[in-house]
């Protein structure tokens, strides 16, 4: 049977069954009831509560906007729909860097108020402090390296990470770090995929690839990017699995000229 039957919850333990077994993991992202039922349904083994919900739900630029009490909001909206997923949920920008009592608070404040199953933290040697914190109240914690977008400030820009000796040694140093912090999974993202093959090989916990290449332990995508409902974002690593943005608007002017022309609603859709 397959470690990741739908008759069976998926756990953090599961992730690194599946890593040993040689499965592939599948993440996507969700911010909603209506789409996490739907996601959850088609089989994901990882929901991520994204603070993409600052560019695809709030329109915001960047993700750090993105509050406590969003995400939490949006993680309770997930949580109700969510049968089989395992919940991982993104520390917004603010709520951990630097003071790992804060770290703490907010992440006791995701998992008591969603019900969230664990937080996703970005960055490495300098938030190893907050993990550990996190991790002494039992909370799971999900590291995240490469590309990390509350960041963008610092970087400057949104290309591909770690290219450069100096910078993809320290990835890997910080990979090994968040392993023995205690974090269950780490994502990577926008790496070089030699890189990303690298540090899958080196840690003994589950990576999760976005734009690192075929030799990570899992992948996750952007629903709404993989869904064709947000088209202003086309990187290289972004595979489109529908066109939802023109067959929405189509069905909307579709229902427009409907009502406009009488045709709806008819004899048999009224009362």
């Amino acid at each position: 049977m397959s470690v990741h039957s739908t008759a069976r919850k998926i756990t953090t333990n599961t992730l690194q069954e599946m890593k040993a077994a040689g499965e592939q993991i599948t993440m996507l992202t969700a911010y909603d009831y209506s789409l996490a039922k739907l996601v959850d349904r088609g089989g994901v083994d990882v929901i991520l509560v994204g603070d993409s919900a600052s560019n695809v739900m709030a329109g915001q630029a960047t993700t750090v906007p993105m509050t406590l009490d969003h995400m939490i909001y949006h993680a309770q909206c997930v949580e109700r729909a969510v049968d089989r997923a395992l919940i991982v949920v993104d520390m917004p920008f603010g709520s951990y860097q630097g003071n790992s009592r804060l770290a703490l608070e907010s992440a006791i404040r995701i998992m008591k108020e969603s019900n969230g199953h664990s937080v996703k933290l970005e960055g490495g040697s300098e938030i190893v402090e907050s993990i550990e914190r996190i991790l002494t109240a039992g909370i799971p914690v999900m590291g995240h390296l490469g590309l990390t977008p509350q960041s963008i400030y610092k970087f400057g820009t949104y290309t591909v990470r770690a290219k450069e000796g100096e910078e993809a040694e320290k990835l890997i140093e910080d990979a090994k770090l968040l392993e023995a912090a205690g974090c269950f999974a780490i994502v990577l993202e926008k790496i070089p995929s030699d890189l990303a093959k690298r540090v899958s090989e080196a840690i003994s916990i589950p990576t999760i690839g976005i734009g690192a290449g075929p030799d990570c332990d899992g992948q996750v995508l952007v629903l709404h990017d993989m869904l064709g409902i947000t088209t202003d974002f086309s990187p290289r690593f972004l595979r489109r699995y529908l066109d939802l943005e023109n067959q929405i608007e189509d069905a909307v002017k579709r229902y427009c000229d409907d009502v406009r022309s009488g045709d709806f609603p008819k004899d048999s859709e009224s009362y």
